[in-house]
C-alpha cells in the first residue's frame, strides 16, 4: 500500500468467464471505514487467544500446522475472510482440514468446518441440529431465524466447496461463478442474523 498501510482500500480481480474475460472489477471501499487487510487478519487470527493456544497445542504435539490460503470475499461495504487450517503428520502424511476461520470486521470464529464457523460470526448455533421447515414448525420465537441462518450457512459451506473443487480443476469461470453465488448466500445469511 502507498501509503505505508496494510488496510484494504480496494478489491480487484478479473474476469474469466466468457465474453467479460479479461475484464477488470473493482470494489473501492469506503474511506472513513476501516476495511482490514490480509496482514492485518493474520495478525488478529494470530493474536486470538483461542486460536493461538489451538495452534500451540496441535503444534507441541507434533503435527504439522498448515494455514491455507486466505480467501478476500467482498461483501456490501465490508470483506468476509476466510482461511481453512490443515494438520499433517510429522511422517509425511496428507494434510487433513481440522478447522476454518472465518472473520469479517473485528470478529473472529474458528470452527471445525465453514458451516459452524459462519454460524459463530453471524450469531447463531454452532452446534449442529436437525434441519426442519420453518414454515411448518411451530416454536419458541427465533427458532424460525435460525433454521434459516443455518440452511444459509449449509448453502454457503456446499458453495464454498464446489468453488475449491473448481478451483483445483483450474476452472476459474466457475470459481468467479460460485464465489458470486457464496457472496450472494453470505448477504443473505448476513441480513438474517441481524
Amino acid at each position: 500500500n502507498p501509503s505505508k498501510k496494510d488496510n484494504m482500500i480496494a478489491w480487484m480481480a478479473a474476469r474469466s468467464d466468457g465474453t467479460h474475460y479479461g475484464k477488470l472489477i473493482s470494489y473501492n471501499f469506503p474511506k472513513q471505514k476501516l476495511i482490514y487487510g490480509p496482514r492485518q487478519i493474520d495478525a488478529r487470527i494470530d493474536q486470538d487467544a483461542f486460536i493461538s493456544q489451538q495452534l500451540s497445542l496441535w503444534s507441541s504435539r507434533g503435527s504439522q500446522v498448515i494455514r491455507g490460503s486466505l480467501l478476500a470475499i467482498p461483501i456490501e461495504q465490508s470483506l468476509l475472510y476466510v482461511q481453512p487450517l490443515y494438520l499433517a503428520a510429522e511422517k509425511g502424511s496428507l494434510p487433513e482440514l481440522k478447522r476454518v476461520i472465518v472473520s469479517m470486521g473485528n470478529q473472529i470464529a474458528m470452527e471445525e468446518n465453514l458451516e459452524a464457523s459462519l454460524a459463530q460470526l453471524f450469531g447463531s448455533a454452532a452446534t449442529p441440529q436437525p434441519r426442519v421447515d420453518a414454515a411448518v414448525t411451530a416454536g419458541p420465537p427465533g427458532t424460525a431465524r435460525d433454521t434459516n441462518v443455518r440452511g444459509l450457512a449449509d448453502q454457503a459451506l456446499q458453495q464454498y466447496g464446489r468453488a475449491q473443487d473448481m478451483l483445483r480443476q483450474g476452472n476459474f469461470a466457475g470459481y468467479g461463478e460460485e464465489i458470486k453465488r457464496l457472496e450472494a448466500t453470505l448477504k443473505a445469511l448476513r441480513e438474517r442474523a441481524r
